[in-house]
């Protein structure tokens, strides 16, 4: 192998170069970003680059020194539109064609977006920086969403001191992936900072006034954001012959193809420790699955299966929220220590017979320690 292609240069796509040539590859690697700006942290911009605590600078994953030191062919502010795997070559919307011996897959997702102009979304720097430049004391945000990111949002743009709206269509806020009773928990800390929140209630459209409901009520807004979610970046990878279903689908090592691997939020792959498949937009899983793809492709008689235990974290106000493992689709949750009422608690989550995760708030990550080790496990084992 003497030519691989890595197309995304974010956290995944860096750390897939990174273990390349960290692992012995010397050979002609191309690094492919679509944004123009060098290799950056995401989960900053809801919080510390919107609260203006940390400027632009602070992100970067790496130093200019640093990624000369991989010899890659960087090539940024550039989108690819196309790829052929029967001819290993990638088409980029500058025209321009690169080929590949092994290729790594890393183009990460989009926001979704609501009918209308105007609203924010936060996926990018510039992004954030011009939601950060708007919200500005007394004025007047409404957020659509109430998951993790439109929360972030929410609580720093109320310590910043604008009037917040955050609107939400599920009866309780994130209960899909955490559970009511803990939703429920979670959501009441922005009402009592000061968020009118609205639950039940969707939002058809975005105007010059604010945001409109299907029933014809507009809730007047200076600023919008859309937190509703996103969109694996996989049109490019019309007609190339992968499989595409809510992302780029791979096995149990991150292949998608022979000589192609898929890492961070486009990918969904069998994760062999749960048992499903899964897509997962956190920081840490990008970076892992990064250079596990990386690995395997350079290594395929010895590849070894992708099978972490996710992590996220969130900061809202002054809650620390950490979660380890996959919440989604759980059947029991259970506070193991603390209580809902103090917001200092570990919940323990059930899936069948098996602890598949838990979720703390302000606890420590030595507390956290042992309930990591042990999701997997027999969920007798903590009974």
């Amino acid at each position: 192998m003497r030519d691989v292609v890595v197309v995304g240069a974010s956290a995944a796509g860096l750390a897939a170069a990174e273990t390349l040539r960290r692992e012995g590859y010397d050979g002609s690697l191309t690094l492919i970003g679509e944004e123009a700006d060098a290799p950056y942290d995401r989960p900053p911009l809801s919080k510390q680059i919107l609260a203006s605590a940390w400027e632009s600078e602070r992100l970067a994953l790496r130093t200019a020194g640093q990624i000369a030191g991989l010899d890659l062919n960087l090539r940024l502010g550039v989108r690819a539109t196309g790829l052929e795997t029967t001819a290993n070559r990638m088409l980029l919307d500058d025209g321009s064609q690169v080929t590949y011996d092994g290729l790594v897959i890393a183009t990460g997702v989009r926001p979704r977006r609501l009918p209308g102009a105007g609203a924010h979304v936060l996926r990018t720097l510039p992004d954030a920086l011009r939601l950060r430049e708007s919200l500005k004391p007394g004025r007047r945000l409404v957020v659509v969403g109430a998951g993790f990111l439109g929360a972030e949002c929410a609580a720093v743009a109320r310590e910043i001191g604008c009037d917040v709206v955050m609107l939400e269509p599920a009866p309780v806020p994130l209960a899909h992936a955490v559970g009511e009773e803990i939703g429920r928990v979670l959501s009441q800390v922005h009402v009592e900072h000061g968020v009118e929140l609205r639950t039940g209630v969707s939002v058809s459209a975005v105007t010059e006034e604010g945001v409109c409901l299907p029933g014809g009520e507009v809730v007047p807004a200076d600023e919008v954001l859309v937190a509703i979610g996103s969109v694996p970046n996989t049109e490019w990878l019309d007609g190339s012959g992968l499989t595409v279903s809510d992302g780029l689908v791979c096995d149990e090592y991150s292949c998608a193809a022979p000589g192609v691997y898929g890492a961070g939020d486009v990918t969904r792959w069998h994760n062999e420790r749960f048992g499903v498949a899964m897509r997962i937009e956190h920081r840490t899983n990008a970076a892992e699955q990064g250079m596990a793809a990386a690995r395997n492709l350079l290594n395929p008689q010895a590849r070894r299966p992708f099978a972490p235990v996710p992590y996220f974290w969130s900061d809202q106000y002054d809650l620390k929220i950490q979660a380890h493992g996959y919440l989604r689709g759980h059947d029991e949750v259970r506070v193991v220590e603390g209580d809902l009422s103090s917001r200092r608690f570990l919940a323990a989550y059930r899936t069948g017979d098996r602890l598949v995760g838990v979720l703390a708030v302000g606890q420590s990550p030595k507390t956290l320690r042992p309930w990591r080790q042990a999701v997997g496990s027999s969920w007798k084992d903590i009974s």
